[in-house]
């Protein structure tokens, strides 16, 4: 468990760096602990308040399992890490203070605790869920190799090991794509998103743009600019196409598609960015930030500080459990595409507003722990909402059990938030500050 101490100079909670860093230290103290009491261990309760072990054992030290919560923990604490590099990565820079472990240190921790908690093994049923974790250890050694660190030959093994479950998931049914489980009877964005930014991130372009290439036959939608949720084999061999809509699924998708990065790919990811900003948001809470400034004759994204509070939207929500986890995978893309100057500078614009703007909502809706409700060690700790449009008092009342996945999606928008282009860690005139 991480108890709440920032470092006095880091309290100042008007910047996207120290509202990110509110997030990451609210989010590791009330639900970060020791898997079993081991040291070098790591995990995230699936709920807060977590069940008490001397009252239930069993529940306490086992309890619900849900991997890929687990490996967008890693990547949340691997954003917390790239700020303290950014920071000096000294003690000081600590995202809670010179008492207690880097970022990067706490999420080598959680990688250990995956392994232990997944029965000594990386390998699950469901290949989602593994590409997820296999980002989230590839940006975890590049932090390492930009902070001149070594990084963990144990990462490499993870993802060579999850190369060969992606290389299985893989195909020629349906006429490509990656299955979503081992089942093997659904094939999806889910699935083929996130192994074709793995694939781009780690040396297998064409591998990435087999997967990106049947993702735009099967389930890109042209009268949307959407990706659609999967498809499968009818009884009589038809494809039959689920035609469910998404926030998380734009996101890899987009990441790997700047990550190819063709003048079609980036065409397409032009699209997307605007289908999301008509078709998946919804109107801001009052007061919220609504757009930068114009962008000055460099053609640079100004600084996320120059936001005005005249409403605007802010991406959809969708709700709790695994649904909790899915607007803030979609922050982290749109991030990328707000700093990738190959984009048009209506695009950029666009994705850093979303972001900002979402971010904002989160961080004005939160609530403060309340007396009561936890241990001392817990004070100053935040609940955010599970929707952004609407304040954590009503999704999260006090006494109301809070999710993980709810809580790492307000997290990640609040990193994505902090790596928006210009950012100074000036949180601009939101009333939220």
């Amino acid at each position: 468990m991480t108890r709440l101490d920032p470092a006095p100079d880091r309290q100042d909670p008007s910047g996207w760096d120290a509202r990110a860093n509110q997030a990451a230290q609210s989010v590791t103290a009330l639900f970060g602990r020791r898997l079993l009491f081991l040291p070098g261990t790591h995990l995230g309760t699936v709920q807060w308040p977590a069940p008490a072990w001397r009252k239930d054992p069993r529940e306490a030290l086992a309890g619900p399992w849900h991997y890929w919560w687990q490996a967008h923990y890693v990547d949340c604490l691997v954003d917390a890490g790239r700020r303290e590099l950014a920071n000096g990565a000294t003690p000081d820079a600590r995202f809670n203070g010179p008492g207690h472990p880097s970022a990067g240190r706490l999420a080598s921790r959680l990688v250990t605790g995956i392994r232990l908690r997944n029965a000594f093994t990386f390998v699950n049923s469901y290949y989602d869920d593994m590409a997820w974790l296999a980002l989230a250890t590839h940006r975890l050694d590049t932090l390492a190799e930009e902070a001149r660190r070594s990084g963990r030959r144990r990462n490499a093994r993870v993802r060579r090991s999850l190369t060969l479950q992606f290389e299985a998931a893989c195909t020629d049914d349906l006429d490509g794509g990656a299955f979503w489980s081992k089942k093997r009877d659904f094939k999806n964005t889910p699935a083929s998103a996130p192994i074709a930014l793995h694939f781009a991130r780690t040396g297998y372009p064409q591998k990435s743009r087999a997967l990106l290439d049947w993702l735009d036959a099967t389930l890109f939608d042209p009268d949307q600019g959407l990706y659609l949720d999967g498809a499968r084999l009818g009884p009589s061999g038809e494809v039959l196409v689920e035609r469910a809509v998404y926030t998380y699924n734009q996101g890899p998708v987009l990441g790997a598609l700047l990550e190819m990065g063709r003048e079609a790919d980036l065409d397409r990811a032009a699209v997307v960015v605007d289908a999301v900003d008509r078709l998946l948001t919804l109107p801001s809470p009052a007061g919220q930030p609504q757009a930068p400034s114009p962008m000055n004759t460099a053609g640079h994204l100004p600084a996320t500080g120059a936001m005005t509070s005249s409403g605007g939207r802010v991406l959809r929500c969708e709700g709790s459990g695994d649904g909790g986890l899915f607007t803030g995978i979609l922050c982290r893309y749109l991030a990328l595409a707000a700093a990738d100057s190959r984009l048009p500078a209506q695009t950029r614009t666009t994705a850093a507003r979303l972001v900002a703007g979402t971010a904002g909502a989160f961080w004005s809706g939160k609530r403060s722990v309340q007396a009561g409700e936890a241990a001392d060690s817990h004070r100053g700790a935040v609940i955010f909402s599970q929707h952004a449009a609407q304040p954590a008092d009503a999704t999260y009342p006090p006494g109301a059990a809070v999710e993980l996945s709810t809580q790492l999606q307000a997290w990640m928008a609040l990193e994505a938030a902090a790596a928006l282009p210009g950012n100074t860690g000036d949180a601009g005139n939101d009333p939220g500050n």
